[in-house]
């Protein structure tokens, strides 16, 4: 029988994206299938850099080309960064795999399936780039979501809480708004593909949202309270509004903490407004 974790690990290094995302799909098959042995397996190592080819270039986030939605550059910049996001996922959901051991056979579950839906989210966007002339890679794009996925790679629940309940979670405010402003401009294709992504993001917030809580229960935390200590230790400041809270508690939020963000959001603005 294949091992799991020999299998994410070769998906996560394999450095051309068509290859990437036909071995999730192979292996997320093969999960289903019973055919993958997940309780014993080689131990993990270190795997900072995931597989991926020279292109796009990676700069810090103030240089990636303006996106928007009043040309088809500024339309075609922002597709990119998406898909980017969405390839990063893919990498970030066998990471997750590979790196964390010993955890029920429902994490490796989310994880998988997080995988192959987010290498269909990879496909529409970069199928939507090529009809605008546009190939993934021909734009910079930032590495600021796998960065996180670093630092937090030593603590699975700052990982779920960091990665997955922040940095993903803000897909839940924004791709709500892109989609509507795809449909007004008439780009049904990119609106729906939109659609699916953000469905599917409330399902992958969601399981960061399970395996944090879960952490916590391992831990005897109250998750509310460790979630804005995990804030101030990682990002030193808070998530900034307007949010998605319908979505967001679809995906796991409590209305503790959608209450406490608002709260802090609101008065962070105050504050800049008497600034």
């Amino acid at each position: 029988m294949k091992n799991l974790y020999s299998a994410a690990k070769k998906c996560f290094l394999t450095r051309d994206p068509d290859e990437k995302l036909a071995l999730s799909r192979d292996i997320a098959a093969a999960w289903e299938g019973g055919q993958l042995e997940w309780q014993d397996g080689i131990e993990p190592l270190q795997l900072d850099i995931p597989g991926r080819l020279d292109k796009p270039v990676l700069v810090v986030p103030n240089k990636v080309k303006k996106r928007g939605f009043k040309s088809i550059q500024q339309r075609a910049a922002l597709i990119h960064a998406l898909a980017h996001i969405e390839l990063t996922a893919v990498n970030l959901s066998w990471d997750s795999v590979y790196r964390y051991r010993y955890m029920p056979k429902a994490y490796y579950d989310d994880w998988i399936n997080t995988a192959r839906e987010e290498s269909l989210h990879f496909y529409a966007l970069r199928s939507r780039l090529r009809d605008m002339g546009y190939e993934y890679g021909d734009l910079p794009a930032h590495d600021e979501l796998w960065q996180m996925a670093v630092t937090t790679a030593d603590d699975l629940m700052a990982r779920m809480a960091i990665v997955h309940r922040v940095l993903e979670a803000r897909a839940l405010d924004v791709v709500p708004f892109s989609e509507a402003r795809f449909r007004d401009i008439g780009d049904r294709q990119t609106a729906d593909a939109l659609v699916m992504i953000a469905n599917d993001e409330i399902g992958h917030v969601n399981a960061g949202a399970r395996w944090y809580r879960y952490c916590c229960a391992q831990q005897q935390l109250d998750p509310d309270k460790m979630f804005f200590r995990l804030l101030e230790k990682y990002l030193q400041s808070t998530p900034r509004g307007p949010f998605n809270r319908e979505a967001r508690m679809k995906a796991g939020f409590s209305l503790q903490e959608m209450q406490k963000l608002e709260q802090l959001d609101a008065e962070y603005k105050k504050k800049k407004a008497l600034s």
